[in-house]
């Protein structure tokens, strides 16, 4: 068990623990195959970015409850942890975080994260040199432009991602297929050539509507019973554990 040591501002609540699920071996949890029967046969490995590559959770957090602290909202790490989104604006919406304050609340969130420096998460750079050795690499992330390319540089990571998708690059957001196919255009890759690695049910559905083998991973974020109820082709308890899974095509 993983406990959060993220306080909150603006309520003196102790933080839940974050429950990790078991990882089973070899056999099936519900319908879900945490193991399959062979490698996935790719070209283009695209991955999520928060929470799938970077341990982004607890600065996530921190930004959050600072602006919500400073909106003068009575939302903490709980409230947080059961509304969380990838899509902040629905994480806005849950807070009644009037539409008219969205701009404000976007300038306080990123203020707040800009103080932050998160890190990779354990194995993750492991894994994308050895992936990038024989497939092609991409990013495709909710994330802004502004905040996710600056990270991938500073983590002496950009260099290993034929392409990066962020949120300003396509007017849809996930669980909409639209960033995910702007990525498989750029790279000149078909569906049926590509995997998708991601912690969250969006992540599942947006490579399901495009038609792309969905992997879903455990992350730092509240988001372990929404992947399994999204059912991805293949659950890992870790980013760490992919490598084996995937084949070349060549």
């Amino acid at each position: 068990m993983i406990t959060s040591r993220v306080a909150s501002p603006c309520s003196d609540r102790r933080p839940k623990p974050l429950s990790f699920p078991k990882k089973t071996v070899g056999r099936r949890r519900g319908t879900i195959r945490l193991v399959p029967r062979r490698p996935f046969s790719a070209r283009v490995v695209l991955f999520d970015w928060d929470g799938t590559l970077l341990d982004s959770y607890a600065a996530d957090v921190r930004a959050y409850l600072a602006m919500f602290h400073a909106l003068d909202l009575d939302w903490g790490l709980a409230e947080l942890q059961r509304f969380y989104r990838p899509d902040w604006y629905q994480v806005y919406r849950a807070a009644r975080i009037p539409r008219s304050q969205w701009q404000r609340a976007n300038r306080l969130w990123r203020r707040a994260y800009s103080r932050e420096r998160p890190s990779l998460l354990p194995g993750a750079r492991a894994v994308i040199r050895r992936l990038g050795r024989r497939f092609k690499l991409g990013i495709v992330t909710s994330g802004s432009c502004g905040r996710v390319r600056p990270q991938l540089y500073k983590l002496g990571l950009r260099p290993q991602f034929a392409t990066c998708i962020c949120s300003e690059d396509v007017s849809l957001r996930k669980p909409h297929p639209a960033a995910l196919k702007l990525a498989l255009q750029r790279l000149r890759s078909k569906p049926e050539d590509a995997v998708y690695v991601g912690d969250t049910a969006e992540d599942i559905e947006m490579a399901r509507r495009a038609g792309v083998r969905a992997i879903g991973v455990f992350g730092p974020f509240p988001t372990q019973a929404s992947m399994r109820a999204a059912r991805p082709d293949l659950l890992l308890q870790s980013i760490r554990d992919l490598p084996p899974y995937l084949r070349y095509a060549g």
